[in-house]
């Protein structure tokens, strides 16, 4: 699994860090909210925000990442007991709220609890599986993908039998850059010849559902 961990002190920043590497997770940790904002269409399945961070805080980004994608687990981290702060993120869409001091096995049990995925390894169609804290497609052997491709079934089987709009692919398989649909269709079209037949449905004017 891939956090964002957004967290400005220092020591804090680094011991959850370092927790978290420790029990299989990828993380990108930052102190600054312009610059995590600029990577959190880099493919992530868990984001953890503090609020009051330099440049951009935790609400605003919490609010952009709600704009284009409505299920992804966030956790708000912060010192702050103003009722109205808490209130707002709730309603900009934060999943779970935990106040300074915290203990990190508190904030370990609430990403398992909100971000765990269900399954390591998913069992595919026609031999396949893929691995969901590696991010790899094995059929007997490692399946070799590009970046690209790999972001883009990863989304999928993480939005497994829902519809995946282009917008979405967009954000997150060109982390924000400039593409168009032929892009998209023509990355369809060569991850389709490495995964199950039949397993990548075309919804026509809108996306691609992964069906399982």
């Amino acid at each position: 699994m891939k956090i964002l961990l957004l967290e400005d002190n220092d020591r804090l920043n680094n011991s959850i860090l370092k927790r978290l590497e420790l029990k299989g997770y990828k993380v990108d940790s930052f102190i600054d909210g312009h610059k995590a904002l600029d990577n959190i269409f880099d493919g992530y399945d868990c984001f953890i925000l503090d609020i009051n961070v330099p440049s951009i805080d935790g609400i605003n980004i919490l609010k952009e990442i709600r704009e284009n994608d409505k299920n992804i687990p966030i956790l708000i981290i912060s010192s702050s007991i103003d009722l109205d702060t808490i209130k707002n993120a709730y309603e900009f869409g934060c999943n779970d709220y935990l106040k300074k001091p915290f203990f990190i096995d508190e904030l370990e049990v609430k990403i398992e609890k909100l971000c765990q995925l269900d399954n390591d390894i998913i069992q595919l169609d026609d031999g396949f599986t893929y691995d969901m804290v590696k991010r790899e497609l094995y059929k007997g052997s490692l399946v070799k993908l590009t970046k690209k491709e790999t972001l883009l079934l990863h989304q999928l089987i993480t939005h497994k039998n829902k519809v995946l709009g282009y917008d979405h692919i967009l954000n997150y398989v060109w982390e924000g850059d400039i593409a168009t649909t032929d892009s998209i269709r023509t990355l369809v079209m060569r991850l389709r010849k490495k995964i199950p037949q039949n397993s990548l449905e075309t919804i026509v004017d809108f996306g691609y559902k992964f069906n399982m």
